[in-house]
């Protein structure tokens, strides 16, 4: 038993590490662009930046100004009867695609354009006013147009507290706890959403030693302050995350007593005096499933629990 134990604090402490590297990723950059007064990416950037001046030399313009999108994209309400079919047949291609891939993880261009459009169509024939204020419940990712993981707060934390200047920084260590954790297999990612709480698990197979056939079923879990700003908009505010459960019989209630809990919003209030906001947006939910973007306009599908 207290080998299993000491196996199991090991692989615990091996999850957090990989995001405590993380968070001392996104200090750093929080730092360097606070105190030296530029930006971690231009100082490591070797190519340079080359900045055209177009003049208006009054010329008409070739296009109107009508046409162009506008800036800001809003929510999208469809109340027609008609359109259930056509929403039901982009939901179940949708869904298709995300079963075959893998969630999006082994998704080629082809699929991922083809994604990208039934995700766009669906956004259009959205059914529910206020969507950001009728996300409450339990909800399994479905697909994902980046890195799994991106979808829990934590990860989103560190996006945010670096800001766009520092983009770069976040995402190669977002690349380097990719590689580091390739070893591990990422299983179920579910979402728990409340009246001004987002709990995100994420259930992770880790292997534990070389040519030891045993490993390591551990659920990393992130729970964020919720806010809903807007018709479509959540801000959240990460507070801690954890690793908690076992495969390994009688330890997972030795797993869930340890408390191996990193504070995180306390970290950030210390580093930078408050706690990154995350902005979320939902252009589209119904019944049975949820389209959720981040900063970067990554999107998130989402597939409400039976």
């Amino acid at each position: 038993m207290y080998i299993s134990a000491a196996v199991a604090t090991t692989a615990s402490t091996t999850l957090l590490m990989s995001q405590l590297q993380l968070l001392a990723v996104a200090g750093f950059g929080i730092t360097t662009s606070q105190h030296s007064g530029r930006s971690l990416s231009r100082s490591r950037s070797s190519s340079p930046v080359v900045v055209y001046d177009y003049a208006d030399d009054g010329s008409p313009s070739d296009y109107d100004t009508n046409d162009l999108p506008p800036m800001v994209k809003e929510v999208a309400v469809d109340e027609k009867e008609e359109d259930f079919a056509i929403r039901d047949d982009l939901k179940r291609e949708l869904l298709l695609l995300a079963s075959v891939t893998d969630r999006g993880a082994f998704c080629s261009k082809e699929e991922n354009d083809i994604v990208i459009d039934l995700v766009a169509q669906l956004e259009a024939l959205n059914p529910t006013k206020d969507p950001a204020s009728n996300c409450r419940g339990e909800w399994d990712l479905g697909f994902s147009s980046t890195q799994l993981f991106r979808s829990s707060p934590f990860f989103q934390s560190i996006r945010v507290a670096v800001g766009d200047d520092n983009k770069d920084v976040a995402e190669n260590g977002f690349a380097l706890h990719a590689q580091a954790t390739s070893g591990s297999s990422v299983g179920r990612i579910r979402q728990i959403v409340t009246s001004d709480r987002l709990i995100s698990e994420v259930d992770l197979l880790v292997g534990m030693l070389p040519g030891i056939p045993m490993s390591l079923q551990g659920t990393v879990v992130s729970t964020a302050a919720l806010d809903v700003v807007s018709d479509k908009r959540w801000e959240l505010k990460i507070e801690s995350t954890k690793v908690k459960g076992s495969n390994i019989p009688l330890l997972s209630t030795f797993m869930d007593n340890l408390q191996l809990e990193l504070p995180v919003g306390n970290f950030y209030s210390s580093l930078q005096g408050e706690v990154p906001v995350i902005p979320m947006t939902t252009f589209y939910v119904d019944d049975t499933l949820r389209i959720t973007r981040d900063v970067d306009d990554n999107f998130f599908v989402f597939i409400r629990e039976s």
